[in-house]
């Protein structure tokens, strides 16, 4: 077995695997400088296929080496060079060794990324790692109904999940299912042009049976959708070409997303605090079939609406409760959570019907959503990256026949693209009206809040 914070590795066999074509596993006291050199020698599009290494002998080890000082979490496959485009890693199992131990320092098990694109990672089974920390994540599966996808998902104990830009998830931006002693903290999650179903979640009772005990999920910015459709003076609220939002900021137990699946069974122990959430919600937390969660000290900032309405995976019995920024379905948790425990911010207030709260739908258009920054528009821009773009021109001294001739197609493109839109945005309001006149009263009701921080 390996030593504590060193990774072990498992090879596995990949479908197009000779034996010839493989680094050989003798003399095993060699085979680290080996692979390297193969890699350093191999030049762009290089494969490197590793033989089976085989044990021999009681007792025998084959690990990473450790940190210079022998404390910490080393890595085992590093894909973050300045040039690594493209790269590939498939068909191995990586075993951090972590189990039980608490945080430590050092790096993760795989670590790709940086300032780099087209990376693949398939068929790689990578656990007991220590940190993930300071990666660039998404966009991640599309907002089509059971196409959505994670930005993190996160099932080892005692790790860190830690200063991570995730962008475009559309299942969980961060899914921890249980993670006991688990920190998740400093990370920032936003959408632009799709919808977000939980910004993190802690809904799953598998595989820790609700188990979250020093789970700690803190210091996270959420950031729900923005107004993208052009800011004018006096504005405080605008129309998202593509309806995104993230429809619960932070999602605790197990009712939240499964309804009644898990029956009477809670999560239990961990702690939410001071986090913060800006732009379009259904949601900022919802909390249902919990024990001894502690949540508190978090925020709303800048500009932020709670939106939305049932949709047409609600079921018929299903009471969907209106868009609020804290809710909690006090006939679900126990009875340590009640109103007078102390265990959860004082905003927090009670629904009738927690359950399966990810079948509710933004509306479709319409000036329901705020008008603020995130990492994607960041330079003041009120356009997001995503959604319909916009069109400018620039302009040169002079004239010319060609300059004519482009001024002239210019202008009739933006003929063009002025019908279109016009004939987008009436459709759009017609649509509107027709499947979201039910959540005209919610938008108009104090739910829709603008803090100055």
């Amino acid at each position: 077995m390996g030593t504590a914070n060193t990774p072990e590795f498992t090879l596995g066999n990949g479908p197009e695997r000779r034996a010839d074509d493989c680094e050989p596993a003798d003399p095993a006291s060699t085979v680290s400088d080996r692979l390297n050199q193969k890699l350093l020698d191999g030049g762009n599009g290089y494969t490197l296929r590793l033989s089976p290494i085989v044990f021999t002998q009681p007792n025998q080890e084959i690990s990473t080496a450790l940190v210079a000082d022998g404390k910490g979490h080393t890595v085992a496959v590093d894909g973050t060079c300045n040039d690594c485009d493209g790269v590939k890693l498939r068909n191995i199992q990586i075993d951090g060794t972590r189990g039980n131990s608490s945080p430590t320092d050092g790096g993760g098990n795989i670590e790709m990324g940086g300032d780099n694109s087209n990376q693949l990672i398939e068929y790689v089974r990578s656990f007991d790692p220590s940190i993930l920390d300071n990666n660039d994540l998404g966009p991640c599966g599309i907002d089509t109904f059971q196409e959505w996808a994670d930005g993190i998902s996160l099932a080892c104990r005692n790790s860190i999940v830690r200063g991570n830009m995730i962008l475009g998830a559309t299942d969980g931006g961060i899914v921890v299912f249980g993670s006991p002693g688990s920190l998740i903290e400093n990370n920032t999650i936003w959408v632009t042009n799709n919808t977000l179903l939980g910004g993190i979640n802690l809904v799953d009772y598998n595989p820790y049976d609700g188990d979250y005990t020093n789970t700690i999920v803190r210091k996270n910015t959420i950031l729900g959708g923005f107004a993208n459709d052009g800011e004018e003076p006096g504005d405080s609220k605008g129309s998202n070409y593509e309806s995104a939002i993230i429809k619960i900021g932070i999602a605790i137990g197990p009712r939240t997303w499964f309804g009644d699946k898990f029956g009477q069974s809670r999560n239990r122990n961990g702690i939410v605090q001071d986090n913060i959430f800006s732009g379009a919600f259904s949601y900022g937390i919802a909390v249902t079939s919990a024990d001894n969660f502690t949540v508190l000290g978090n925020e709303l900032v800048g500009n932020t609406t709670f939106i939305g309405g049932k949709g047409p995976n609600c079921s018929e019995t299903d009471s969907v409760p209106e868009p609020y920024p804290w809710i909690v379905d006090w006939a679900t948790v126990g009875t340590d959570m009640n109103d007078a425990s102390g265990k959860l911010q004082d905003e927090f207030v009670g629904i009738s019907d927690g359950d399966s709260l990810t079948c509710v739908l933004p509306p479709n258009g319409g000036d329901f959503w705020p008008f603020g920054l995130n990492p994607s528009n960041g330079t003041g821009s009120s356009g997001g990256t995503g959604g319909t773009g916009t069109v400018s021109g620039s302009s040169t001294s002079g004239s010319s026949p060609a300059g004519i001739a482009v001024g002239v197609i210019v202008g009739v493109l933006a003929v063009g693209l002025g019908a279109f839109f016009g004939r987008k945005y009436f459709l759009r309001k017609i649509e509107e009206k027709k499947h979201f006149n039910n959540t005209k009263e919610m938008t108009q009701r104090p739910y829709t809040q603008k803090l100055e921080h």
